[in-house]
């Protein structure tokens, strides 16, 4: 008998204003069982009311967020700020990534030494990078 793959995580959330993005890292998480829920965002904003709404429903809140840098409005980095104002429970369960295409080593520095980033990739999101995850 086969098994079902079961997902690596339950829900991931992607925060970004590229809906070709937003597609092709959904695409990607759910052909290669990263996640079993995916939770799209094109304004950060949204994403952290969902955040602030759901940070004592655990069973709520995505595991992994993934979170674009250069976005109108608010940017990744103003998200981070916002983020890091939650609740610590939700901080130790959420585990966020900076996604982004840009090429900026100050960027790129910036995202790596933020407390709550665990890393940066470039766009896009791989199978590589996502059997990185734990």
């Amino acid at each position: 008998m086969i098994e079902a793959l079961v997902p690596k995580f339950e829900t991931v959330m992607i925060i970004d204003d590229n809906i070709i993005d937003l597609y092709i890292a959904s695409r990607m998480i759910t052909q290669n069982n990263f996640g079993k829920k995916v939770l799209l965002y094109t304004s950060p904003e949204e994403a952290i009311k969902y955040l602030q709404d759901n940070q004592d429903n655990i069973a709520e809140l995505p595991q992994v967020l993934f979170v674009d840098i250069y976005m109108p409005l608010m940017s990744g980095f103003e998200f981070l700020e916002v983020y890091d104002k939650l609740s610590p429970v939700l901080k130790k369960y959420c585990k966020a990534y900076v996604i982004s295409s840009t090429i900026d080593n100050q960027d790129i520095s910036r995202s790596n030494s933020n407390s709550n980033v665990v890393s940066f990739h470039v766009k896009p999101i791989t199978k590589e990078f996502l059997d990185r995850i734990s």
